[in-house]
Formats: C-alpha cells, structure tokens, sequence
C-alpha cells in the first residue's frame, strides 16, 4: 500500500508576504520614473519604468532555470553518475508526491547547491563537486530535501523575479546618476529641487531594492530550513551539513562577479566572502541561527527523528 504524500503542513503566508513584497518593489521602480518625469517634465518616464518591470519580471519568469544554471557552468546528470543524489531525490520527491526534478552538478570546488524553475514541474537541483565532496548521504539529503522545499513553497519564483526587478532598479539608478536625466524642466531650464529629488531617489533606490530582496530571501531561508528538516525527518543532519558549508565557503569563497550575484540568492550558503557591515545585506541569514533553529526543531521533536 502506497503511503499518503507527506508535506510540511505550516503555512508561512508566502502568497501574502510575496505580493506585499512586490508592491513595494515596484512603488520604488516607478518612484524612479515619477521623479524622472517631474524632473524633465515628461510623463512617459513612469510608463517606461512600468515596462521595464513588467520585461524583466515576464524574463525571470520563463528563463529563470536557465539562468541560474548556465551561471554556474552546470551539466545535467545520469543516475549512472551521481547514484545518491538521483536516490535521494527521487525518494523525496515521491515522499513529497511532487514530479522528479531534473538533476546538475556544477564543476565549481565552492561547496554549495541551489534549486531553481518556476513550478516543481519545471524544477532543477544542482549540487557543485565541492558539497559532494565534503557531505556525507544523510547531510545531502538534509541538503536536498532544504532545495525541494524551495521548490515546492514556490520560493525561487518569488526570489528570482525580485533580483531581476532590483537588478533592473539598481541599473536604471546607476545609468541615470552616470548620465545625469534629472535635472531639466519642460523648457530646458534648471529644476534643483528635482534635480535633489531624483538624486537622492536615484541614491536611495537600488538600496531599498536590495533590502527588499533580502528580505524575501532570508525569510525563505528559514522556512525552507524548517520544511526541508520536516520533509527528511533530519533536522539535524542539514545543521550538520550548514556546519560544513560554512566552513567550507569560508576556505573556497568564489568571485564575486555579475552573473554569480544575480543567482548567489538562490545557494544554501552565501557563496562569497563577507565580514562586517557586508554582513548586514547578506541574502543568507547567519548561519549560527539557521543551525540553532534546527537544533531547537530536533529537540522539539525528541531529537533526530524519522518518519
């Protein structure tokens, strides 16, 4: 007899949260517009923005997986080359009563995994050499179980879609501070308060950006944390792997370059090096909290347990 799919049953209100989230994203991207179009005297400004937002939210939608995965050079996998990723997901998935994911495996040494795709449907898991190097099965399954319910919570959707709006905040503001579009009137003349005006939004605007999509992505964390142990069974085995992560990032940070940036937010572990006020806009809560949560989850629980 077939056992009954098994989710975690809490609700994080993610629906709620994320619209909230988006809205406030976009009140920033057509601030911008506002003001450039105060600024010049040309409304056309805020609808230009509007599209923009629009563009890069339909691109993240469609392409999102493809991004992420071409970022980090992966290649797909046979269950002939990676047997206990292949086992372990398979047995989540179907734990779960969710499709199989596609599998990957990037060439990088950084220790690391993400998930990424617009539905399970469309879902792919990618592991790098360096984190199947370094974990043991039952922390891979802590870590792949964390990835699933990234998946299944439709986190990388959500995620995906507020760095590209916040990519596209960040380029506009930097574009327009470069070129200077803020300071004339509709007769060519000088407009100062615009001109401040559109500084300080243009200055003010890619940071509110960056805090918004920080805090989509820590608030996930934690709840794919929470899920992913409920969905093994382990809580305990993902704060074992999280030890090794952090560890292991610490000793093989990778570049911080532009493409990685864009998908750094969907890794288990933030993947560059940082210290100090970095720290305050990491996407990744710390991980001394994600490992005592967990810890404080097994011992709700009595400790490890299993379905």
């Amino acid at each position: 007899m077939t056992s009954a799919p098994v989710l975690p049953s809490r609700s994080h209100h993610n629906g709620l949260k994320t619209t909230m989230l988006f809205g406030v994203l976009f009140g920033v991207l057509l601030g911008i517009g506002a003001l450039i179009a105060g600024g010049t005297g040309q409304p056309r400004w805020i609808w230009i923005f509007a599209g923009l937002g629009l563009l890069s939210t339909a691109i993240s939608f469609w392409n999102s997986d493809k991004i992420a995965i071409a970022s980090m050079r992966a290649q797909p996998v046979t269950e002939e080359q990676a047997p206990a990723m292949y086992r372990i997901v398979r047995e989540l998935s179907e734990r779960a009563g969710q499709p199989m994911p596609r599998l990957y495996v990037s060439p990088t040494e950084a220790p690391n995994a993400f998930a990424t795709g617009r539905s399970p449907k469309k879902a792919a898991v990618c592991c790098t050499v360096g984190i199947l190097r370094i974990l043991d099965e039952r922390e891979l399954r802590g870590v792949l179980g964390h990835e699933l319910m990234h998946v299944y919570n439709r986190d990388i959707l959500t995620s995906s879609v507020a760095a590209a709006v916040a990519g596209v905040i960040t380029s506009v503001a930097q574009f327009l501070l470069i070129f200077g579009g803020g300071g004339r009137g509709r007769e060519g003349g000088g407009n100062p308060l615009a001109a401040i005006g559109a500084l300080v939004g243009l200055i003010l605007a890619p940071f509110a950006a960056s805090l918004i999509q920080l805090a989509i992505s820590r608030t996930r964390e934690y709840d794919a944390d929470h899920d992913g142990a409920a969905l093994t069974g382990d809580p305990l085995a993902l704060a074992s792997a999280l030890r090794k992560l952090e560890s292991g990032v610490a000793a093989r940070p990778m570049q911080p370059t532009q493409q990685l940036e864009n998908v750094s937010h969907l890794m288990i572990a933030n993947p560059f090096r940082g210290g100090g006020v970095a720290k305050l806009f990491a996407t990744h809560p710390p991980m001394a909290d994600r490992i005592a949560r967990l810890e404080s989850q097994a011992g709700a629980q009595g400790g490890m347990y299993r379905y």
